[in-house]
């Protein structure tokens, strides 16, 4: 069962001082350092920063497919420290990968069937005409009988993002989202997302779609080793940030 939606104003993500390590065989990586963040109902946040600065551990630890080692990360209500809590977790949290991770042996239909079926336990017959709607939301609608292979990468990928919605999720995490497209797939993909954001879908991004934060983010949030080292409006942060470090990285992806 759901939890009632948070008063307006409380955040629906509450992260306070979230350490994450890995062990590698080189040493410990302290891949998440004393991070907090709050992220409002509807409030669209874009993370920021380069490769290896913790943006994709973060979104892991949100979604509980990664342990924290100290700190306490609180969604919709529901903290994420009881293992008997994931699952809840998971319903209310949508993810949308790098890569499009959808079953190869089903079609793009089936793809988005199954969770509903398995997890909400929807009727076939409910479940099937919900994913009819999603794929005409993604601008699909004709694809519901294609397979993986043969679908575009961004078409591979709005049925994944499709699937993620088909949970009715309060909360949309996406990481990066368009890394592994061809250049002319990456607008279709970042089209929907744009429309997810009008809608005031609940979304937290990694990205270095510029002009998607610009357009989307009500914050922006730069990160680096494992910090956040500023958040802003996404104004300030891309053509006045206070911090040199993101200045240096900016002036480096602009």
């Amino acid at each position: 069962m759901t939890t009632d939606f948070p008063v307006a104003g409380e955040p629906i993500i509450k992260i306070r001082s979230v350490h994450k390590r890995f062990h590698t065989l080189r040493g410990t990586v302290h891949a998440l350092n004393n991070v907090s963040l709050d992220v409002k109902p509807g409030e669209v946040v874009v993370i920021v920063g380069p490769s290896g600065s913790g943006k994709s551990t973060l979104l892991r630890c949100i979604n509980r497919l990664e342990t924290v080692d100290g700190g306490s990360i609180v969604v919709d209500g529901i903290p994420l420290s009881g293992t008997r809590n994931i699952n809840r977790i998971r319903t209310e949290v949508g993810m949308v990968f790098q890569q499009f991770n959808l079953f190869p042996d089903r079609t793009a239909l089936g793809n988005i069937l199954l969770a509903q079926r398995v997890v909400r336990r929807r009727k076939r017959s409910d479940a099937t005409a919900r994913a009819h709607d999603l794929l005409a939301k993604v601008g699909i609608p004709d694809k519901a009988d294609a397979y993986p292979a043969q679908l575009s990468g961004g078409q591979q990928q709005r049925v994944a993002i499709a699937r993620a919605l088909a949970m009715d999720p309060k909360i949309m995490l996406f990481d990066e989202p368009t890394s592994a497209l061809d250049p002319e797939m990456i607008k279709e993909v970042l089209d929907v997302m744009m429309q997810l954001a009008k809608e005031g879908m609940t979304m937290v991004v990694v990205s270095h779609e510029m002009g998607f934060a610009r357009a989307a983010a009500d914050r922006a949030v730069f990160m680096d080793e494992g910090r956040i080292v500023e958040e802003d409006t996404p104004d300030v942060i891309f053509t006045n940030p206070s911090h040199e470090r993101t200045k240096l990285f900016l002036s480096k992806i602009l």
